[in-house]
């Protein structure tokens, strides 16, 4: 599994740029970046190089975070292996709670990167046969 540095920041003009500011002052790299908004908050999702680096640098400029255990997995570039993915789980009562694709920076494949509350899930789809990885 990986850590992922979730956070809350005000949906306005300049927000993520803020939040990219404070990770490079703390020369920390960023391999995957997602950032969903509503009317007033935006929540953006990070997978790091230094985690706890990043939490550090943004509580101190006064944003909300966290780190979450986010599962990836490593996907073939063909039609229907996200949906393979999707059905096994769903398949295993398995609910997700959200999810977005990356990619592994190593061979260029791509990844769907997903939190779940089910602690079992990394070995149900290794035992499946899916590759996980543990870092981009």
């Amino acid at each position: 599994m990986l850590n992922q540095v979730s956070l809350f920041t005000e949906n306005t003009q300049g927000g993520l740029l803020k939040i990219t500011s404070i990770l490079k002052k703390a020369d920390i790299n960023i391999y995957t970046m997602l950032a969903n908004d509503s009317a007033e908050y935006g929540i953006v999702r990070l997978i790091v190089d230094k985690g706890d680096v990043a939490i550090d640098a943004l509580r101190a400029a006064g944003l909300q975070c966290r780190q979450d255990k986010v599962i990836a997995v490593e996907m073939n570039d063909t039609p229907g292996y996200l949906d393979g993915i999707l059905t096994a789980l769903d398949n295993a009562n398995i609910d997700i709670s959200y999810l977005y694709i990356s990619f592994n920076r190593e061979n260029v494949k791509p990844v769907v990167v997903f939190k779940t509350t089910e602690p079992e899930t990394a070995t149900f789809l290794i035992g499946r046969g899916y590759k996980l990885i543990e870092r981009f």
